[in-house]
């Protein structure tokens, strides 16, 4: 048996919101794997851990910047929250986002100007800083973009969109991403993750033969329970949590998603 750390201990229960002792049982169960022990929390929970899962621990700040058919996003960490709520670290995470806006499309490497800007806020506060993560879209010229930060700037939602939608939509959009549950996973059912697709249909098939069912049932079984997990994870057929008697696409009219971003400081490694 793989030893059992502190630290996936404590990334799986940032992660689940669940006890220390549970998450450690459940790393040990799956031999140190940590999608499995998720899933082996989940059936424990009867799959009522959604609501959880979205869980992150860190202190920082995100930030977006939008400019001429470009868009950057961008996650700056900080030691407390003290500094992250200091002026001169939101200074310093927005001047990031604009020096993003410069860099090539795609994940960005942390530049020599934007490395300053996180010096200036170690030498002011004595703390350490870093860019966890940095993003660029191209746009162009057709190009609009939904951004919202969070008021306490640890969670950002940018969205990449086309066509006859307001701006004013798309921020709503984009608060309904930053407060969806289930968080949403892709722009359509086609968009979610092969692996996270493969994963919970596995999950439920083996769900569905523990209670019994035999496994040509149990398949059976799942694909009509996946039709309502892509409904529930895909962003335009969620209902919209401002007005749940529409659906997120009913808002677009003719309007198109292309893509969209939700960052939450420290829901990944820097």
């Amino acid at each position: 048996m793989p030893e059992i750390n502190a630290k996936d201990v404590m990334k799986l229960r940032n992660k689940t919101g669940l006890p220390m002792m549970a998450c450690k049982a459940a790393l040990a169960e799956a031999d140190g794997d940590a999608e499995k022990a998720e899933d082996i929390l989940r059936k424990q929970l009867k799959g009522k851990m959604e609501t959880k899962l979205d869980r992150a621990a860190g202190e920082g700040r995100v930030a977006i910047a939008v400019d001429a058919g470009n868009a950057a996003i961008v996650e700056v960490r900080a030691e407390t929250d003290f500094t992250a709520k200091n002026d001169r670290f939101i200074s310093a995470t927005d001047q990031v986002a604009q020096l993003a806006l410069q860099a090539p499309a795609g994940e960005i490497s942390p530049t020599d100007e934007m490395k300053a800007q996180v010096d200036d806020v170690r030498i002011s506060t004595g703390e350490n800083a870093s860019i966890a993560r940095a993003h660029k879209i191209e746009g162009g010229s057709g190009a609009k973009f939904g951004k919202y930060v969070h008021h306490d700037g640890k969670t950002g939602v940018l969205i990449h969109a086309e066509g006859d939608v307001s701006d004013e939509t798309l921020r709503q959009i984009c608060m309904h991403v930053t407060a969806a549950v289930p968080r949403p996973l892709g722009v359509s059912a086609d968009d979610i993750p092969a692996e996270m697709t493969e994963r919970e249909r596995r999950f439920r098939i083996e769900t569905a033969m523990e209670s019994g069912k035999p496994k040509e049932i149990a398949e059976k079984m799942v694909e009509g329970g996946m039709s309502k997990f892509f409904a529930e994870v895909a962003l335009l057929e969620q209902n919209f949590v401002m007005d749940p008697s529409k659906k997120v696409k009913d808002l677009l009219g003719s309007g198109k998603i292309h893509a969209f971003f939700r960052w939450q400081v420290g829901e990944t490694d820097a």
